[in-house]
């Protein structure tokens, strides 16, 4: 997995990075906590080089999206010297709320303040939802929930926050679309948690798009003592925990009868001692590349009393694109060992 620059430089033993400090002036060690080259996550955290219109940031929780952001924005602000202009100079900065913004991507501890070194550092004007840089570039707060509001004003940079959970999600996006009109680059950044959301999909899906992704993990060094093995513990591998910790769309199947929501709602630690337990095998019509799955499923059963009260439990979802036939003929045949099973039912219509 790469490094940041300051991770490389903490690896080294301690003599080699004693010399390396040492020999720094006074003036580059004071400037080494604003360095964001020097702490970003080459994974996810660097804008990517070439023509782009759109960087998308999906990761988990604590993966580092909103200082990503942050220092994107301040990148497209400053110039060489506090008082130089920049290739940017009129922001919009759009999240679900108008406290959203300012809570998170102005005034959070990973915002657009903390992030500024005091000779580069804007002022927020609270009453007017405004940021005013030194070198005159301004950034403008805005709410999702309010799509009119972009009505009017025009930028050469945008970042959205969290836009896969807005509830005006296509009404804001297309409105801030037409503000981005000034300057010979305009380019904007969107920070978010994965969600199954048409707006993000075509955003991901558009030429000139741009996305780079990370988990928590990525971050992990920034983060509480056991923060994240406390989530493992709860949620890893549900996908609430892919979504949130490891950043992946979980997609909801239009149409389902049973919604992911129902799923994780039913799902537990352990099954209970079960009287039966079937390996279910559902053959594809064809195998090799472009084939359907064969679904091979693990389920026990427990009866009651009067073998009525019975109740399923879904113990493994073993489904696989096999390429041949005695591929997934030995996968149900391991499920079965491996789980003790008694009945292995295969649909015969088809394999």
């Amino acid at each position: 997995m790469p490094k940041s620059n300051a991770a490389l430089l903490a690896s080294l033993p301690e003599a080699e990075r004693r010399a390396f400090l040492d020999g720094l002036s006074d003036t580059a060690l004071a400037a080494m906590p604003w360095l964001w080259s020097l702490w970003a996550n080459p994974v996810h955290q660097v804008a990517p080089s070439g023509d782009w219109n759109v960087w998308v940031i999906m990761g988990g929780r604590g993966a580092g999206k909103t200082r990503a952001g942050a220092e994107w924005v301040r990148a497209r602000i400053e110039g060489p010297t506090p008082l130089a202009r920049g290739a940017a100079r009129r922001v919009a900065l759009l999240g679900e709320t108008i406290d959203q913004v300012r809570d998170v991507m102005v005034e959070g501890e990973s915002g657009l303040m903390a992030c500024c070194p005091a000779d580069r550092a804007p002022e927020f004007k609270r009453s007017l939802n405004r940021l005013v840089w030194p070198n005159g570039a301004e950034a403008m707060v805005l709410s999702a929930s309010n799509p009119e509001a972009l009505r009017g004003p025009q930028f050469d940079c945008a970042w959205s926050d969290e836009l896969a959970k807005w509830r005006h999600c296509r009404e804001a996006w297309d409105m801030l679309q037409f503000t981005l009109r000034l300057g010979d680059d305009p380019r904007q950044i969107v920070t978010t948690t994965p969600r199954d959301n048409p707006v993000l999909d075509e955003i991901l899906s558009a030429e000139g798009t741009v996305v780079t992704r990370g988990g928590t993990t990525e971050n992990i060094a920034n983060l509480a003592p056991n923060f994240l093995a406390n989530l493992e513990e709860k949620y890893g591998g549900t996908s609430l925990g892919r979504q949130e910790l490891d950043g992946e769309i979980i997609r909801e199947t239009r149409g389902a009868l049973w919604s992911r929501e129902m799923v994780e709602a039913c799902r537990v630690g352990e099954a209970p001692a079960l009287d039966r337990i079937v390996v279910a095998v559902d053959p594809q019509v064809s195998t090799g590349s472009g084939s359907d799955e064969c679904g091979i499923l693990v389920v026990g059963a427990t009866l009651g009393e009067d073998r009525r009260d019975w109740r399923a439990w879904v113990l493994a979802d073993l489904s696989c694109q096999p390429k041949s036939v005695s591929d997934w003929a030995l996968q149900a045949a391991v499920a079965y060992e491996e789980f003790g099973a008694d009945r292995l039912v295969a649909e015969v219509n088809q394999g």
